[in-house]
């Protein structure tokens, strides 16, 4: 099981800062950290909303832009993180941060549940399959999301790894994007679906505030990797924080996780000595999974521990139903513009809608939509619809 400390944004910025994070990621154990390379433009739009921070209300795309640092920065933090022995993974929001990331060969590339429809992205991030793993969180999505991500991903890669790497060419992270997310809606028998219906390993990216229920049953059903936020206080005004582990709690996580991995391995040699090893090497043996299903009831209670499970039917969480076309990419104004006008690529982008805005067509549309002709006149920031194009003969 890799673990995955997401540091994200919670460094505001600050090197030092930064540095102890990562320190605070190896002391408590994990395996990799994972940092977020913000450029407010790629993201969203200026007049996408507010944001309540500790701090006060602030616009989003304005924070957005106090957490931009230059390569130097993240190059600083690979290098520090590498000191440590931790791996070093990062996700792009668009096409300059994943050329700047990539140049510093990363030790993965993350893409977050939001770009699951960035297209323009998952197009250029697949030029480095089977030279930097790839990890893709599906959150905020439904399956046929999924189901073409990954297909972009793989084309013409047949699914091979070209040289040796430090983890899986692409790994499938379930997720809930809603913070915190509900531990009762977890589904993380989903990690089995995903591994299942696409052939690659899973793992989970954790929104919830306990240290060790999701992260132990992600590890009970198989998952091989779990990510989760840290930070050194929840009272600081990161835009994650609130839903981040602190450091002890990160610790208390790893510990758990160790213990039910080491459970699992003890039932596959016991397997193995009884001459029925599991049909696959990442297969969690029955007995292991039922025993770590009975601590986990023990502590949390029968409904809840059912609750998490789930059915394993990959569908749209309760908590981020009202997420779904907003969280996630479609295209957007990016200034007013008139009627009989010309639509060029420097007119509309790939945006978050978050959340004031009125979400766009697909991003899959953005090319049939460049050289569009206005049949009305549109406002900077509005989702693109069809509509508002003179159709053509």
């Amino acid at each position: 099981m890799t673990i995955i400390a997401e540091i994200g944004t919670a460094h505001s910025g600050a090197i030092d800062k930064a540095f102890s994070l990562i320190d605070a990621a190896k002391d408590a154990g994990a395996d990799c950290v994972k940092f977020q390379w913000v450029y407010a433009d790629e993201i969203l739009h200026p007049d996408t909303g507010f944001v309540q921070l500790p701090g006060g209300s602030i616009r989003l795309y304005d924070r957005f832009r106090q957490l931009e640092v230059d390569s130097t920065f993240f190059s600083r933090c690979l290098d520090y993180a590498h000191k440590q022995g931790l791996l070093f993974a990062c996700s792009p929001f668009g096409l300059r941060s994943l050329e700047e990331l990539a140049a510093l060969h990363p030790d993965a590339i993350k893409i977050a549940s939001a770009e699951v429809n960035h297209y323009p992205l998952l197009n250029a991030v697949k030029n480095y399959y089977g030279t930097i793993p790839i990890i893709l969180s599906s959150g905020v999505s439904k399956l046929g999301d999924i189901e073409k991500a990954v297909d972009i991903l793989e084309e013409n890669n047949g699914g091979q790894s070209k040289q040796e790497l430090p983890l899986s060419p692409l790994t499938l992270l379930h997720c809930i994007t809603f913070y915190p997310a509900p531990e009762e809606e977890y589904n993380v028998r989903c990690i089995d679906t995903l591994k299942r219906t696409f052939g690659i390993p899973a793992g989970l990216s954790d929104h919830s505030l306990d240290p060790v229920l999701i992260p132990v049953l992600s590890a009970a059903v198989g998952g091989t990797m779990i990510e989760k936020h840290i930070t050194l206080s929840r009272e600081t005004d990161g835009l994650d924080d609130p839903v981040a582990l602190e450091p002890e709690q990160f610790a208390q996580m790893v510990q758990a996780v160790h213990q039910t991995s080491a459970l699992i391995n003890r039932y596959k040699k016991d397997a193995l000595a009884a001459g029925t090893p599991p049909a696959e090497d990442d297969e969690v043996p029955p007995p292991a999974k039922a025993e770590i299903l009975r601590q986990m009831t023990a502590q949390y209670g029968e409904q809840k521990v059912k609750a998490a499970l789930g059915t394993g039917v990959k569908r749209l969480a309760k908590s981020e139903l009202a997420n779904y076309g907003r969280t996630n990419r479609s295209l957007h104004y990016l200034r007013d513009m008139k009627q009989g006008e010309n639509v060029t690529a420097h007119d509309i982008a790939v945006l978050r809608t978050e959340k004031v805005l009125t979400p766009g067509v697909s991003p899959a549309l953005l090319d049939q939509l460049i050289g569009g002709i206005l049949q009305r006149d549109v406002t900077s920031g509005a989702g693109v619809v069809l509509t508002d194009f003179i159709e053509k003969t």
